[in-house]
């Protein structure tokens, strides 16, 4: 009888894969439209704001950072699950001494991997047209901010991978979207409802606040252009990265559990 191989060799299997499958979807394009657009922008925005080009490049620069990463984190996740069953490979990894749970986290690894790497190049790439435009940006603001982008990325992939468990890449897109867009206005329906006179109200959006993942969390974009005493403390940041990270685990314990009652 065969041993079975050591858990993380396993999960790194699985991770190594999607981390290649990804790649050559050709994922890394969108770091060539990144650079066509914010050099574009560059170019335009002398022309339209004289006085504060250098700061409305700046914010133009890290939104795409932002945006670039989040969308590829909506779109891969979906579908990292449904193309493995629409394909029948599920059935040959299941076959071997893999667990659904492991399956969840190695795919979830993997997608984590792309991701990181995405806004790692996006963010060198900003970097070098910051250079060339003669712009400056405090280095250690731009790695909070980059780290953060990452982080959110990685909970939206595990969002859009616990969707893509139970439902079709459309609906999981469409969903995870959806919950993206809550995720940056939950805290601000909470404020809003604190000022009407209906308890009902207040309470389905502290109920929401509570589900759904607090995203502005990782959204430290104004405050690094203006420098590192605007961030937050360190126990601060801390704690938003650990919410990130048990979020993370909550939504990864969810996704096996909704993937072992799956149909294949």
């Amino acid at each position: 009888m065969p041993i079975p191989s050591p858990l993380p060799r396993r999960l790194g299997v699985i991770a190594g894969n999607v981390y290649r499958q990804v790649m050559r979807d050709r994922l890394l394009y969108l770091v060539g439209l990144f650079t066509v657009m914010v050099a574009i922008a560059g170019l335009l925005l002398p022309e339209v704001a004289a006085g504060a080009a250098d700061k409305l490049w700046l914010d133009l620069g890290l939104a795409a950072i932002h945006g670039f990463s989040a969308l590829a984190a909506i779109l891969v996740g979906a579908n990292l699950i449904n193309q493995e069953v629409d394909r029948r490979t599920i059935l040959v990894l299941l076959a071997k001494p893999v667990s659904p749970g492991e399956f969840v986290v190695g795919k979830h690894l993997g997608l984590a991997a792309v991701l990181t790497v995405l806004v790692g190049a996006l963010g060198l790439v900003f970097l070098a047209l910051m250079a060339l435009q003669g712009i400056t940006l405090p280095l250690v603001s731009l790695l909070w901010v980059l780290g953060f982008t990452a982080m959110e990325a990685v909970v939206l992939g595990a969002i859009a991978l616990f969707f893509g468990s139970f439902t079709s890449t459309l609906l999981a897109t469409l969903l995870s979207l959806a919950t993206y867009l809550m995720g940056h206005l939950s805290a601000n329906l909470v404020n809003l409802t604190t000022l009407n006179d209906n308890p009902g109200l207040t309470r389905l959006a502290r109920a929401l606040y509570l589900i759904l993942p607090d995203l502005e969390r990782f959204n430290l974009r104004n405050q690094a252009v203006y420098g590192t005493d605007l961030l937050p403390d360190l126990p601060t940041l801390t704690g938003h990265l650990l919410y990130g990270v048990v979020y993370i685990a909550l939504l990864l314990s969810l996704t096996s559990l909704a993937f072992r009652r799956r149909p294949l």
